[in-house]
């Protein structure tokens, strides 16, 4: 067994994630604090930007407890890491004493680069078409070998079990429960068939999995892809899907951007164009049980007030029911 495999997990809680602990876990693999301490937007784990006495400043993750085997944060690191020998823009863990995941008083962390952007302006064709080839580029190394550790992207992962969290564990209001979960079911019905009419053999590879707008960093030299935490197995338009946005004839113009870039580099399968609406209603629900699993975070109850109130279930709701119109409209691009 590796030194990195034989990691340690522990569970410590967020809450005892100190200013200090941060900086003696930096200054614990030589790298030293200059006392300066910037918390990143980031909720799943905790993020900082560390000043170092010499040099620019670093990045540490240290991860939620308890959310991925050590196993699959390695696999993610090595799978960043690939893209990085091949020249593809993101952001790696750290290669720190011949590790990149360490440990410090029980917590897992990683340290990165700080690598500046602006968010980019997917409003603008040849921003899509740029994303898409490096998108391309991504998949074709994705699809070069399956993840061993970590889970695909499927409905009972991503839609059965959370709305199994969200119903035994009494988070949807009496009176809206029973309205919930029949749309939520009907919404899960309309996703099997949308899976059904993409076939039972549209591949899976790895994925960054959560490829929006704020997990891009773009500079004059394009865009950087960062925050690999949610990559997993699943079907290639999963990073696509979410660069597109407005009403449906902006979303067919943006996909087509997209892929005209993307094809470059790998070639995109139309079945799945079957899964965009079905991949979106899966996220709808994810969500919601994401915000329930973490609501012991208190992090969570400050950032997320609007979370669990009257109104939020009676818009998810209404969200739903506009998904299972919407899952049944013809594919935005012709096969």
């Amino acid at each position: 067994m590796s030194a990195q495999s034989a990691l340690s997990v522990t569970s410590p809680t967020f809450s005892s994630l100190t200013p200090d602990c941060v900086m003696n876990a930096l200054d614990s693999l030589g790298c030293y604090s200059d006392g300066r301490l910037l918390a990143l937007n980031s909720y799943e784990n905790r993020v900082y930007q560390v000043g170092m006495e010499e040099g620019l400043p670093l990045v540490a993750k240290f991860y939620r407890p308890e959310r991925w085997t050590n196993a699959a944060i390695l696999e993610e690191h090595a799978f960043v890491q690939e893209l990085v020998e091949r020249e593809i823009p993101v952001v790696p863990a750290l290669v720190l004493g011949g590790k990149t995941l360490h440990t410090f008083e029980g917590f897992r962390f990683a340290v990165f680069s700080k690598h500046g952007g602006r968010a980019p302006e997917l409003e603008d064709r040849n921003t899509l078409e740029w994303m898409g080839r490096f998108l391309g580029r991504i998949h074709a190394i994705g699809a070069l070998k399956p993840y061993q550790h970590r889970p695909i992207l499927d409905i009972a992962s991503f839609g059965v079990k959370p709305l199994d969290f969200l119903l035994t564990n009494n988070f949807i209001p009496a009176d809206l429960e029973t309205a919930y979960r029949s749309v939520a079911e009907q919404a899960l019905a309309g996703v099997r068939h949308c899976f059904e009419r993409a076939g039972s053999n549209v591949k899976s590879l790895r994925l960054h999995g959560d490829c929006h707008a704020g997990n891009v960093l773009w500079t004059d030299d394009g865009p950087h892809f960062v925050d690999f935490d949610d990559s997993r197995m699943g079907p290639a338009v999963q990073d696509l899907w979410m660069l597109l946005s407005g009403e449906r004839v902006d979303m067919v113009r943006q996909l087509n951007d997209v892929l005209a870039g993307y094809e470059d580099f790998y070639d995109f399968d139309s079945r799945e164009l079957h899964l965009i609406e079905a991949l979106r209603t899966l996220r709808l629900i994810h969500y919601s049980a994401w915000l329930a699993q973490r609501w012991d975070d208190p992090a969570f109850k400050q950032a997320f007030p609007w979370f669990n109130t009257q109104h939020y279930w009676q818009d998810r709701i209404l969200e739903l029911r506009e998904q299972i119109a919407l899952m049944d409209e013809p594919p935005l691009l012709s096969a």
